[in-house]
């Protein structure tokens, strides 16, 4: 399952909400609230607004892609390069984001191996 019904469902199980609680929250009845989250129906504004309130990244919901986290207190060069990461194509994007989170398995990994191994003297 995909689109806005499995990413609803996604939202309410982050925020660990039964399909009844999160239909209350949004207005609608626990039916109401599955056939959102099978695909049979979409949801409206008035429901979509009311459980923004409580948490849900609607804009993800709606498009798949999440709300941007704003970044504060960043120097010069680390505005330049994000500014430059943003302006790049997705493929780019997808790129970099692949290549850093090999790094990071690797240092991830390292860093295991290393404490793990005996120590010399």
């Amino acid at each position: 399952m995909s689109g806005i019904g499995a990413r609803l469902r996604e939202e309410r199980e982050r925020l660990g909400l039964s399909q009844r609680a999160f239909g209350e929250i949004g207005g609608v009845e626990p039916n109401a609230q599955g056939k959102y989250e099978n695909g049979d129906r979409t949801p409206k504004a008035d429901y979509l607004a009311a459980v923004a309130a409580k948490g849900v990244d609607v804009l993800y919901v709606l498009t798949g892609s999440p709300t941007p986290v704003p970044i504060e207190n960043l120097s010069e060069v680390e505005e330049w390069v994000l500014g430059s990461y943003r302006s790049l194509v997705k493929e780019d994007q997808d790129a970099i984001l692949r290549l850093t989170t090999a790094l990071a398995e690797y240092k991830a990994t390292y860093a295991v191996e290393k404490k793990s191994a005996p120590q010399e003297d």
